[in-house]
């Protein structure tokens, strides 16, 4: 399976979704906001990057731009609740595989995840 960074301001939010995707194997490493996980990149061997967008310090947008350029075979996913947030990230189609748009259920975060893997061909996903 996957290994993945998922990173999120909101500690509630962050294990659900960690919990969801262990279920389906991935090995999760989580960071707190987009600075903390530019760190948490430099661990490297990430096949998937899940973030939010509103984040203090760092949003997710900053946070995809920085990782695209550092790591370009990373995948990306955004999350937000926002829908000036989402509008956004609609310039970044040639970098972010997806936006999810909460809220959504684990159900169809876990299978936003699968697609997006296998559409990487980054690991032979559920």
């Amino acid at each position: 399976m996957a290994r993945i960074l998922l990173v999120d301001d909101e500690e509630p939010i962050r294990g659900f979704l960690k919990r969801g995707l262990e279920m389906d194997g991935h090995t999760v490493v989580t960071a707190v906001d987009g600075s903390d996980g530019l760190d948490r990149l430099a661990e490297s061997g990430f096949d998937l990057m899940l973030t939010d967008i509103r984040m203090p310090l760092m949003d997710g947008i900053a946070l995809a731009l920085a990782a695209k350029r550092d790591y370009p075979d990373l995948t990306i996913l955004l999350m937000t609740g926002f829908a000036d947030q989402r509008e956004r990230a609609r310039g970044l189609d040639a970098i972010v595989a997806d936006v999810l748009t909460k809220p959504f259920t684990l159900a169809d975060m876990r299978a936003t995840v699968a697609r997006t893997l296998r559409a990487a061909g980054a690991v032979a996903a559920r």
